[in-house]
C-alpha cells in the first residue's frame, strides 16, 4: 500500500507555532543536529552537517507523504525551536509514534510538552487514530517527563532498542497514549 500525502497544516499551540518546514530554517536545524543532547539520542541527524544537508533535510521533512513534520516556531518571533513529527502511519491498525527534538535556545519553556499535547490532539482527531506511541531512551528523563505529563503511559523497557549518536545500545522506555485515554 502507497503511503498517502497528509495535506499541510498548522496549528497554534499557546505561545508555539507549528507549520510545515521551510528553508529558512536550514541553519537554525544545523545548529540543534549538532547539539549532542540531539545527536546522542537521534543518530540519524548525522547527516545534517552542513547548511546544504540541512537544507536537504528541511525539504525532506517538509515531504508530508507518510508522515507529518511540523516546525516548531516561537510565535511572537517565529524563530525555529525544533521540531515534531508523526510517523510509522499504520492506518490498518490506527497507529503511529510521534518524536520531537527542542533546541537547546527554546529547552525548559514548556516546548516539547505544550506541542505533543497539540499534535496528539491534532493527529487522533485528523489521522483518525487509536493509537500513538512514543518511544525515548532510557536516559533521557526530560522526555519521560513529557510524556507522562501528557498521558502517555509508560508500557515497558525495550532492551537494546537502537544504536545512538554516540555507537552505545541504548534501552528505550515505551510510552504510549490511546483515543480513550
Amino acid at each position: 500500500m502507497e503511503p498517502e500525502k497528509i495535506e499541510h497544516t498548522e496549528i497554534t499551540a499557546g505561545l508555539f507555532h507549528l507549520r510545515p518546514p521551510r528553508l529558512t530554517e536550514a541553519e537554525d536545524l544545523l545548529e540543534l543536529a549538532s547539539d549532542r543532547d540531539v545527536t546522542v539520542f537521534t543518530p540519524r541527524l548525522k547527516t545534517v552537517t552542513d547548511l546544504e544537508s540541512a537544507r536537504a533535510m528541511c525539504e525532506k521533512f517538509a515531504d508530508w507523504t507518510g508522515r507529518a513534520t511540523f516546525s516548531i516556531l516561537d510565535a511572537p518571533t517565529e524563530r525555529y525551536m525544533g521540531h515534531i513529527m508523526i510517523f510509522g502511519i499504520d492506518r490498518e491498525d490506527s497507529v503511529a509514534e510521534v518524536g520531537y527534538r527542542i533546541a537547546p535556545w527554546a529547552r525548559g519553556r514548556g516546548v516539547a510538552s505544550t506541542c505533543l499535547r497539540a499534535i496528539t490532539g491534532w493527529s487522533f482527531a485528523t489521522l483518525d487514530l487509536h493509537r500513538i506511541h512514543l518511544l525515548h531512551a532510557l536516559d533521557n528523563p526530560a522526555s519521560c517527563r513529557v510524556a507522562l505529563k501528557n498521558g502517555y503511559l509508560h508500557e515497558g523497557t525495550l532492551r537494546s532498542a537502537f544504536v545512538a549518536g554516540d555507537g552505545l545500545r541504548r534501552d528505550e522506555h515505551l510510552h504510549a497514549r490511546l483515543i480513550t485515554d
